[in-house]
């Protein structure tokens, strides 16, 4: 299904209109991928689901169980006598149940049977329940939310997010066609000369440096921000080569580690990223174990492979903001052309850092509140540390309408984004736009073992330096799993928008009294 051009602006020729690099001495032009939403269907035999189908010995093959289901659960093929063993990711579980094709009922042997998948239970956690995880894969397999009963909203954290609900007027001010609704937002707003870059949708993908995931993962993010015109991160272990047919939609990262950075990708991207500290650990800096330094990864960091790398904190030339405008003067005189991000935990006074990173010149402020995802950050530091997010949003939000220089930044925020959800409390709370990284790898099959910080740790090949454990993912895959998730969300936030009665996302922004409170104890009543 091709989406709307009017709802993706889908370009009719390449994203990107930038000379082709050289990749080996051969040209490398840029890439036009399309922003279509196409089946993504899981790459493993057997699809896990919320619920599971049993299929007794008692089966005669009588098909009527194909006939009567409208999810496609059971299957019967004409070449074989009995009936396919039930797609259980299909079944919508017990909201079947009052129906007159729910199969467990009209099987004349009583041969059917529905219960909970003990496989679907054991994974995740509260914040990435087992239903957003599968309503995730859901998402990035079919381009649209779950109608089978999944939870696509909220997980069971008893806090953040999850308290937080978006409340919609019985009838909207004003009625909006979705074909109405812009979704894009500009990320520069300081009227210094610098070129406006719009993208789409309020999301790019998150900083995962080469090292700490496969280069199909980093590939896929590059080509799904191509086709939805946003963009994702490196993180901090330089730029591959092959990143370069994608340069305009790449934005590389300047960490306290300096590791891969140098002039030439400075000057060829759009956007340039100063981490100053990661919302999942903040004031331990960044940590690569040397089972992920690879012999490649070794010298895209120039660092000697098998050794573990480590990120200092902080940048010890910056202790003030006059120290901070040095950092993005250098980068600004490097390429005259580029927008500077700067990416910040989120301590008590991350109020007063937002806006010295802004007097400093900054144009977006990147917020990483805890839980900022990272497969090496132990425990006790992402949960006892930075401010969670959505605190830090508010905080920032208002000193900044304080300071008269809200319109002039553009608040970009991360740590626990898991849904397209979140993504609209994160802007009513006073954002203008999310950024994404565990969203992204659910989405290729991650099922949360919390095994990313190994070399061979990762079992689907998605946060991985093996060779072998990353081809288990194609890149043509990849890729779309995530378009379909963009499109997923997408469809989500339109329709939320539809229901407030508003026509762009940017009049979300900083609408608190859009959103409700629900206390724990009632959210598990």
């Amino acid at each position: 299904m091709t989406l709307s051009v009017h709802d993706t602006q889908t370009a009719e020729g390449p994203v990107s209109q930038q000379a082709p690099e050289m990749i080996g001495g051969q040209p490398c032009p840029q890439e036009h991928v399309e922003r279509i939403v196409r089946p993504a269907p899981d790459r493993y035999r057997n699809a896990l689901g919320k619920y599971k189908i049993n299929r007794t010995a008692d089966c005669i093959g009588c098909g009527l169980c194909a006939r009567l289901c409208p999810h496609g659960v059971h299957v019967k093929d004409a070449s074989y006598t009995f009936t396919l063993r039930p797609q259980d990711h299909l079944c919508v579980g017990p909201e079947c149940m009052t129906s007159d094709h729910f199969c467990v009922d009209r099987c004349p042997q009583h041969a059917l049977s529905l219960v909970p998948n003990p496989s679907a239970d054991c994974m995740g956690d509260p914040r990435w329940t087992s239903d957003l995880i599968l309503s995730t894969w859901h998402m990035a397999e079919t381009g649209h939310a779950p109608t089978n009963g999944l939870n696509y909203r909220t997980g069971a954290s008893n806090g953040g997010f999850d308290c937080l609900d978006l409340v919609f007027p019985e009838k909207p001010s004003k009625a909006v066609a979705p074909e109405e609704v812009d979704t894009g937002i500009d990320l520069n707003r300081s009227e210094d000369g610098r070129p406006q870059v719009h993208i789409d949708v309020p999301l790019y993908g998150g900083g995962m440096s080469f090292g700490s995931v496969s280069i199909h993962t980093i590939l896929a993010k590059a080509r799904a921000a191509t086709a939805w015109n946003t963009f994702t991160c490196t993180g901090e272990g330089g730029y591959p080569d092959r990143l370069k047919p994608y340069d305009d939609h790449v934005i590389t990262q300047v960490a306290t580690g300096l590791f891969g950075v140098r002039e030439e990708t400075i000057q060829r991207v759009r956007i340039v990223e100063f981490k100053y500290a990661q919302g999942a650990k903040p004031g331990l800096g960044g940590h690569l174990l040397g089972d992920k330094n690879t012999p490649s990864v070794a010298r895209m960091r120039e660092a000697v492979a098998g050794n573990a790398l480590f990120s200092p904190f902080p940048f010890h030339s910056v202790y003030s903001v006059e120290d901070h405008k040095k950092h993005v003067d250098w980068i600004k005189e490097i390429n005259p052309k580029v927008l500077v991000s700067v990416k910040v935990s989120t301590p008590t006074d991350v109020d007063m850092v937002a806006v010295g990173s802004f007097y400093a010149g900054a144009n977006i402020i990147h917020l990483d509140g805890s839980y900022g995802g990272t497969g090496a950050a132990p425990d006790i530091a992402k949960k006892n540390i930075a401010m969670p997010i959505e605190y830090a949003i508010a905080k920032v939000h208002k000193f900044l309408v304080a300071e008269g220089i809200r319109d002039k930044v553009t608040l970009i925020v991360s740590g626990g984004i898991r849904t397209a959800w979140d993504l609209l409390k994160a802007v009513a709370l006073g954002a203008d736009g999310v950024v994404i990284g565990t969203a992204d790898m659910v989405a290729l099959g991650c099922v949360r073992c919390s095994c990313c910080e190994s070399g061979r740790g990762c079992p689907r090949g998605i946060a991985s330096t093996d060779t072998e454990l990353s081809q288990l993912m194609t890149l043509e895959w990849a890729t779309q799993r995530l378009i379909n998730l963009i499109a997923a969300w997408r469809e989500q936030i339109v329709e939320a928008l539809v229901r407030l009665g508003m026509t762009s996302i940017r009049e979300l922004r900083g609408r608190r009294d859009c959103l409700r409170y629900t206390p724990p104890a009632e959210v598990n009543a």
